[in-house]
């Protein structure tokens, strides 16, 4: 049974404030005084091994992050149901008026996998139609490539998929067109630590 003396979170919470708070604390001051200005909105996947603020190395303040299965955004749809994704792009854009958004996919995704082969019985609630907005995609794509290269491929094509879907938010699209926001595509390697940006050559290609 886990106690309080060894939960993880808790240690590391108490790492965070002997090591980290002493010299981060007048930099959350001033972020909770003035409030925050993040110049980039992330869509990531909720992937334990793929974590944004880690991989850009960032500080508080800088990245408005929103994480879930498959890094999926959804299509422009104000239906008035409760849609996650949409609130937090509506937020990060329009009140707090990021410069950019970045979709970022990963290796190994479990999510993009059970677009491939079916999510597990056990998550029919949720996950099932949560994945299904890019079954077709990736699917279509697995056909295209060979069999070695068809992982990754479909990684990038819900990549490529969000991507899309927020040029359907008429707002995202005003803005991009304008030039006040861009849209940027990445891909993460877990076992190689190597992060990958769509090009104008519309593949994926290391960042230097």
């Amino acid at each position: 049974m886990t106690t309080e003396s060894n939960d993880p979170l808790f240690s590391g919470y108490r790492r965070f404030r002997e090591h980290h708070w002493p010299e981060a604390k007048a930099e959350y001051e001033a972020l909770a005084a003035d409030g925050q200005r993040p110049h980039t909105l992330v869509v990531a996947c909720s992937d334990s091994r793929a974590d944004p603020a880690l991989i850009f190395d960032t500080a508080p303040g800088q990245l408005f992050v929103v994480r879930n299965v498959a890094n999926l955004v959804p299509p422009y749809e104000p239906d008035g149901q409760l849609h996650g994704v949409s609130a937090a792009l509506e937020f990060g854009v329009k009140v707090l008026g990021v410069s950019r958004i970045v979709v970022m996919g990963h290796a190994h995704c479990g999510g993009v996998a059970a677009m491939r082969t079916g999510a597990p019985e056990s998550v029919q609630d949720f996950v099932a139609p949560w994945i299904a907005q890019g079954t077709p995609v990736v699917r279509r794509i697995a056909e295209a490539v060979e069999p070695d290269q068809v992982e990754q491929a479909s990684e990038e094509a819900v990549v490529r998929l969000s991507l899309d879907n927020l040029r359907t938010f008429p707002w995202i699209a005003e803005r991009e067109t304008a030039g006040t926001l861009s849209l940027t595509g990445l891909h993460f390697g877990i076992a190689d630590g190597i992060l990958r940006v769509l090009t104008g050559k519309a593949r994926f290609e290391p960042i230097g």
